[in-house]
C-alpha cells in the first residue's frame, strides 16, 4: 500500500532498502495534544513584551528552540535580534502560562502505536525542541518503560533547532542508527523538515490545524491524519517497509 512513496524516498538517498531499527518521535504534537496550549502560551506571552506572534504561527514555528522562534518574531517586529536576557525573560514567561494552563493528555493512538512497536523490539527515541526539566517524568508516567535519557534529545542537546536537521542527526548517533534504519515521526513543517534533511523517512501526522499541503510541501514522505490512524495502519506500513527494495 505504500509501495511507491517508499520506493520515492528510497531512491532520492540512493539506498536500497530499510532495515529498520528504531522509531523518533517528537513530542508535542504526536505524544502529547499539547499544541493547543503552546500556541495559546506563545501569543500571550509575546503580547505581553509588545510583539505579535498568533496562535496559528506558533504552529508553524513548532520544533524550533525557544530563542530561536523568539529571534524570528523580534526580528520581524522590531528589526533586531533579542538579548540573552531577554529571551530568557519571555522564554519564562511562555513557559510560566504554559504551566497555568490544564495538562494536555497523552494523543489519542500514541500509546497503542508505541505498545507495537515495543512488541517488535524496535527503539524508541525521542526528538524535541522542548527543553522541560521534568521531561522524562511526565513521558513515564504516560508511556512506561519507554524513553530513556540517553535515547533522547532536546533543546539541551543541539545548538541549532528544527527545521536543521541537527536533532535527528544527534538521535541518529544516540542511538548507533544509520538513515536507512529509522523512521521519524513528526506532526510540523520544521520537524518534517528536519527528519527530511537528515535522510530519515519522515511521516507526518497531522493533528493540528495546518492544511495537509503544508506537512507535504515540508517534504513528508507519507501523511496521516492521526495518531489514531497511524497505529491501526501501522502492520501494514511495517509489511511495506520490510518488504520494499530497490
Amino acid at each position: 500500500m505504500y509501495t511507491h512513496e517508499i520506493e520515492n524516498y528510497l531512491r532520492r538517498h540512493d539506498y536500497t532498502g530499510i532495515r529498520l531499527r528504531a522509531v523518533l518521535f517528537d513530542m508535542d504534537g504526536v505524544l502529547f495534544d499539547s499544541m493547543p496550549n503552546h500556541a495559546r502560551a506563545w501569543h500571550e506571552a509575546m503580547a505581553l513584551y509588545g510583539m505579535h506572534l498568533s496562535p496559528e504561527e506558533a504552529y508553524m514555528h513548532e520544533g524550533r528552540t525557544g530563542a530561536a522562534t523568539i529571534n524570528i518574531v523580534s526580528r520581524r517586529e522590531r528589526g533586531t535580534d533579542a538579548t540573552p536576557e531577554e529571551i530568557e525573560r519571555i522564554y519564562k514567561t511562555k513557559t510560566d502560562l504554559f504551566n497555568t494552563l490544564p495538562k494536555a493528555q497523552a494523543m489519542p493512538g500514541a500509546w497503542e502505536l508505541i505498545r507495537q512497536l515495543k512488541s517488535e523490539g524496535l527503539a524508541i527515541l525521542l526528538v524535541t525542541g522542548s527543553g522541560q526539566a521534568s521531561l522524562l517524568d511526565r513521558l513515564n508516567r504516560h508511556f512506561p518503560d519507554t524513553f530513556r535519557q540517553e535515547l533522547m534529545v532536546t533543546a539541551y542537546d543541539v545548538s541549532r533547532g528544527k527545521p536543521d536537521p541537527e536533532p535527528y542527526l544527534k538521535a541518529l548517533a544516540k542511538g548507533g542508527l544509520r538513515p536507512w534504519e529509522a523512521i521519524v515521526v513528526e506532526n510540523a513543517p520544521m520537524g518534517v523538515q528536519a527528519g527530511v534533511a537528515a535522510g530519515i523517512l519522515t511521516l507526518a501526522v497531522n493533528t493540528g490545524p495546518l492544511p495537509d499541503s503544508v506537512l507535504l510541501d515540508a517534504g513528508a514522505d507519507l501523511l496521516f491524519p492521526s495518531m489514531t490512524a497511524l497505529s491501526e495502519q501501522w502492520p501494514v506500513l511495517r509489511e511495506s517497509l520490510a518488504g520494499t527494495t530497490l
